[in-house]
């Protein structure tokens, strides 16, 4: 079904309301340069093949929902650490531009965090990450910022940073009244009873979902026939009684309570999906943080998303709300 020029103007206009907002985010996790070569085919063991330019982006999944929530107009602080090296101050010099707040950031001897991708001619691509400097965002760093992260009204967490770190920043954050989202990725199909507890709104995709519950999927993916509500028992049961659940091109479904909620996609012509998840992810915080409802910020994540795919890279496709507004008006 097609988004009707009346939702989308809807949707427009809760994107607007994102730049009025008091709420404030903070995004604790990891900040990569992303190398990436392009090459006909992936070389075998001990084998060197020839490759297209590489290009340096920024990313990491946490600087991206940062640099996603900012663009829209939300209040954004960044936590985290980078090394002594060149990919420092590119990474922080592009949060910036974004209208993060990086003060908070730490340096810490050793390299940043990068990834090293190569694309081959199908678009198959292999991801080889060092956590580097991410690897280094420990509890006395948590506690060093515990006054400004007890500032913001939602906290946005992954997985990219040692479990012991998001747990505590966790439990900080809820134990103060702030709302926490947890985005489930990279994916642990065991998540520690303290995480879940001290966490309020899951995010995942419907193939981690599946794998959290223990089910099957659907058959073909359809998952439009999937019994909603027996899955948002499933997930009562885990441990969340609010759970957003991404379906890629279907959109997404949003559980609330004991209300159950299908968000359309909207469409566009994709050319990148990097990063796409992410900017949802951001745009999600941004929507909590300014007071909307979890169905209402998923539109607006479905969106901003959409978006992203209309560029490369992940920052570096993420757009304003005027930029967005002119894609789809």
């Amino acid at each position: 079904m097609a988004i009707s020029e009346t939702q989308l103007q809807e949707t427009f206009d809760l994107l607007e309301l994102i730049g009025r907002s008091s709420g404030r985010i903070s995004i604790i996790g990891s900040m990569n340069a992303d190398y990436t070569v392009t090459t006909e085919r992936f070389p075998g063991p001990g084998e060197t093949v020839n490759g297209g330019p590489l290009t340096i982006l920024p990313g990491g999944k946490s600087a991206n929902q940062a640099a996603a929530a900012a663009h829209i107009g939300a209040e954004v602080t960044m936590f985290g650490s980078v090394g002594f090296d060149g990919n420092a101050e590119f990474l922080l010099s592009r949060l910036r531009d974004a209208g993060v707040d990086v003060g908070q950031v730490s340096k810490v001897p050793g390299p940043s965090g990068t990834t090293v991708i190569t694309v081959d001619a199908n678009g198959e691509n292999t991801i080889v990450y060092s956590a580097g400097s991410n690897a280094k965002v420990d509890i006395d760093y948590v506690h060093d910022v515990q006054d400004k992260l007890l500032e913001s009204t939602v906290l946005g967490l992954c997985l990219e940073s040692p479990m012991e770190t998001v747990c505590e920043c966790a439990r900080l954050c809820h134990g103060n009244g702030i709302r926490v989202l947890l985005n489930n990725s990279p994916f642990v199909p065991e998540l520690p009873k303290e995480l879940i507890e001290n966490s309020d709104v899951l995010l995942l995709n419907e193939h981690e979902m599946a794998q959290l519950l223990k089910m099957d999927e659907p058959d073909e993916g359809d998952w439009g026939c999937a019994d909603w509500r027996k899955i948002a028992t499933q997930l009562e049961d885990f441990g969340y009684q609010q759970a957003i659940i991404t379906l890629g091109g279907d959109g997404s479904v949003v559980i609330d309570g004991g209300e159950i909620h299908r968000v359309q996609a909207f469409r566009v012509k994709a050319v990148d999906t990097t990063g796409c998840g992410d900017a949802f992810m951001g745009t999600v915080c941004a929507g909590l943080a300014g007071g909307l409802s979890l169905e209402d910020s998923a539109r607006i994540g479905s969106l901003v998303s959409a978006y992203a795919a209309t560029g490369h890279g992940a920052q570096a496709s993420y757009g304003s709300v005027k930029q967005i507004k002119d894609y789809f008006g």
